[in-house]
């Protein structure tokens, strides 16, 4: 759900509130599109992330932590240079738009105290963030806006800022006759009428008062009978009456996601799980913030995603020409008889002739061989041994070349799969590290000696047995061959990408229901987690073998054992919180 413009106001109300007598004390921009103002007050610090992400948009205190880029974006740089220092004045929301006006004091360069606006416009796909100085001009925004872009308002460094235009039918919401009465007379949908003769609500609470007002039925605003009415006008004190009074809900979907959220409870849901939260910050901060996180690795990831898919498409260009280029190698045998036949019949050839017919004594039947008439009868002959031999050098190193790049494509997968599931920037560093190793990034930037490289992902077994997880390729290379002893156990999806799971035995023997647990989360980690009855190998990790030829996080093991499970989410829910 995007935030309609009554909610705003109370959001609004709330950072008026929180932020008083605090300054800004940093400014990071973690993505391309989000602010994270770190704010100093007496009783303590907060983060207040401002997004103008499109379907996230919004300004909220958060608890999250962020991986900043180690060079700050442009924007970021202009923040600083005007904000930061700068002490909070207020927050107040537009009446019936959705955006919301961050005020602050600050020193110019001069030393003069100056007065700046921050414009945090939420408005879906259009969201932006504007500094304006105190001549009311744009000092710049995150999303520049030209003429190009817009006829009607643009967003450029020196223009005036300038609100969106008004709509026709500027009403807030309200009990008033005359909202009603434009409301009652349109010829639609009761939360159709809402939204199209009101400001300030969004289609989920227009949703919410035809759903409080008639149920479940589709009735026009012009052809409810006068209960009808009685019930909208009642739904609408009930609206104003939450707003003053606000119960701020979130609705899950089936699967336990967050899908709606509101200041007042939600009905039209019926059975599904609500949540209540104290404050309008809290539930922003809850309702984004794993979408927010998995978004902003998509950005940081985009490179290596855009990176592995180019490879694996040339890898298979190549293996294809390969086979069609093998599969015209398989006839050499056919040169080579073509050769020994024109030996034996030499004193049959002359110069000139374009082919001859003689008995091939491996079929005892005739046979036509094509001549080159620049040649003489054993020239050509060689030509047809040297094409035998040069065809069964192209078989085996097309064989051969065949045979590395089906190697190459499965670790391109395992390369595809680490990108996905990487949960932090770390991670994404971690993978960018391991091309350059092998060759597939020629320049690449170090990690910073200060960022403590990622640990396995560690469980603890119903029975008490430490399970260790890899993140990635190279981290699943140091599992298997350096942390793991030989009486550990060792799994592994089945021909499909994933991690190596090692339970630590420590000597013991590891029970039925540990190995369980580490084969589930063997799929969990992989790329077939949400597959029924996945096939899994496992072995001691004496029996894991590499050779220096292998690719990272590719192993060798000829005795092992196979299972097939199904992950069990609820045990997996447990392992996670240990």
């Amino acid at each position: 759900m995007a935030l309609d413009a009554i909610t705003l106001s109370l959001l609004a109300n709330e950072l008026d509130k929180e932020l008083q007598g605090s300054r800004v004390d940093k400014i990071h921009q973690p993505s391309k599109d989000e602010i994270v103002m770190h704010i100093r007050k007496r009783d303590g610090n907060i983060k207040l992330l401002i997004s103008a992400r499109s379907g996230s948009a919004r300004v909220c205190i958060t608890k999250e932590s962020f991986e900043n880029p180690q060079t700050p974006p442009s924007f970021c740089m202009l923040m600083r240079k005007y904000f930061q220092g700068a002490k909070f004045l207020s927050a107040h929301s537009i009446q019936g738009e959705r955006i919301i006006m961050l005020s602050f004091t600050a020193t110019s360069e001069m030393g003069d105290t100056v007065n700046l606006d921050l414009a945090v416009e939420l408005m879906g796909r259009y969201a932006n963030i504007v500094a304006i100085n105190q001549e009311g001009k744009v000092i710049d925004a995150m999303k520049r806006v030209d003429a190009d872009a817009s006829s009607v308002r643009q967003l450029l460094p020196g223009l005036t800022y300038k609100l969106p235009p008004n709509r026709e039918n500027p009403y807030l919401i309200t009990e008033s006759q005359q909202v009603l009465d434009k409301v009652f007379s349109f010829d639609a949908p009761i939360n159709t009428a809402f939204m199209k003769n009101t400001l300030g609500i969004g289609p989920v609470i227009a949703r919410e008062i035809a759903y409080r007002a008639v149920g479940n039925k589709e009735v026009y605003a012009n052809y409810l009978d006068e209960m009808q009415k009685c019930s909208v006008i009642s739904v609408v004190g009930q609206v104003l009456e939450y707003y003053n009074n606000p119960c701020y809900t979130t609705v899950f979907d089936i699967d336990g996601k967050p899908s709606e959220f509101s200041f007042m409870p939600l009905l039209q849901y019926g059975e599904l799980e609500t949540k209540n939260y104290e404050s309008l910050n809290v539930l922003l901060d809850e309702y984004y913030a794993k979408k927010d996180k998995a978004e902003r690795l998509r950005q940081k990831g985009k490179d290596l995603h855009k990176l592995v898919q180019t490879l694996t498409e040339r890898t298979q260009r190549k293996q294809v020409a390969r086979q069609e280029e093998l599969l015209e190698s398989q006839d050499s045998e056919k040169y080579k008889i073509y050769g020994e036949l024109l030996t034996a019949n030499l004193w049959q050839l002359e110069k000139g002739m374009s082919s001859i017919t003689v008995l091939n004594y491996y079929t005892n039947e005739n046979i036509t061989i094509p001549l080159d008439t620049r040649y003489t009868g054993n020239q050509n002959a060689q030509k047809y041994y040297k094409e035998y031999k040069k065809k069964q050098t192209a078989v085996k190193m097309l064989t051969d070349l065949i045979k590395q790049g089906g190697i190459e494509l499965e670790y391109l997968k395992t390369i595809s799969y680490s990108v996905q599931e990487a949960e932090n920037e770390s991670e994404l560093m971690a993978i960018r590290s391991e091309l350059h190793s092998t060759g597939y990034i020629k320049y690449y930037k170090q990690r910073d000696k200060k960022q403590k490289a990622q640990d396995f992902i560690r469980y603890i077994s119903s029975d008490g047995f430490l399970i260790l997880v890899g993140r990635n390729n190279l981290q699943n290379d140091k599992l298997t061959m350096k942390t793991a002893r030989g009486k550990d156990l060792w799994f592994h999806t089945k021909k499909a990408p994933g991690s190596h799971v090692v339970v630590i035995s420590e000597g013991k023997d590891i029970p039925l229901r540990t190995q369980n647990e580490a084969a589930m989360l063997a799929v969990y980690h992989s790329s077939l987690k949400d597959s029924y009855k996945v096939e899994i190998d496992y072995t001691f990790v004496k029996n894991i073998k590499k050779t220096n030829d292998l690719k990272p996080g590719m192993v060798i093991y000829d005795t092992y054992e196979s299972t097939a499970i199904t992950p069990d989410m609820e045990v997996i829910k447990n392992l996670r919180k240990t």
